[in-house]
């Protein structure tokens, strides 16, 4: 991992934010928003204005539950992004996001994603793949994985190089 990754967060990951460069790889676009990305919360002067700032930078569909409704005397970090790149690998797997249609009918997403989410089964998609983006899209940001695990995870998910074998059915 790159030195200092973990210390900035975007806040405000969608697909539309996220480029492809030349090789393919992925580019943020758009950061705005992007913060320090451990927030301690002091109290409740403080934990309304963070919560007043996620509703007008963050993406409503791709906000992090904690976002909504920001608790005092909390912590807040990078876990906000990994909830919202679960939202964005879901958009990938299933072509919408997972709270794009509660958004577009007008209903609340700040109550939907108070909800753990369902994951469609697909046979397009393997269970570890499943699985990884249900911990993503884990409602309480303490039981949400952190980066250093994703990229564990990420890396075991990628098929063997050619030429490489594997024992894996």
């Amino acid at each position: 991992m790159r030195p200092g990754c973990c210390y900035l967060s975007s806040r405000d990951l969608k697909p539309t934010n996220i480029l492809l460069g030349d090789e393919g790889q992925p580019v943020l676009m758009d950061l705005g928003s992007m913060n320090q990305a451990r927030i301690c919360v002091e109290g409740s002067r403080q934990a309304l204005a963070l919560q007043d700032w996620a509703a007008q930078r963050c993406t409503i569909s791709y906000r992090a539950p904690e976002l909504f409704s920001v608790q005092s005397h909390c912590v807040i970090d990078e876990r906000t992004d990994v909830w919202s790149l679960g939202c964005v690998l879901y958009a990938m797997m299933f072509g919408e996001g997972p709270y794009d249609m509660v958004f577009q009918k007008g209903d609340s997403v700040a109550l939907a994603v108070q909800n753990q989410l369902r994951i469609p089964q697909s046979p397009r998609h393997s269970l570890a793949l499943r699985q990884l983006l249900a911990s993503m899209m884990t409602v309480d940001p303490q039981q949400r994985p952190h980066i250093p695990f994703l990229l564990s995870q990420l890396e075991a998910l990628q098929p063997p190089a050619p030429g490489q074998h594997t024992t894996q059915i």
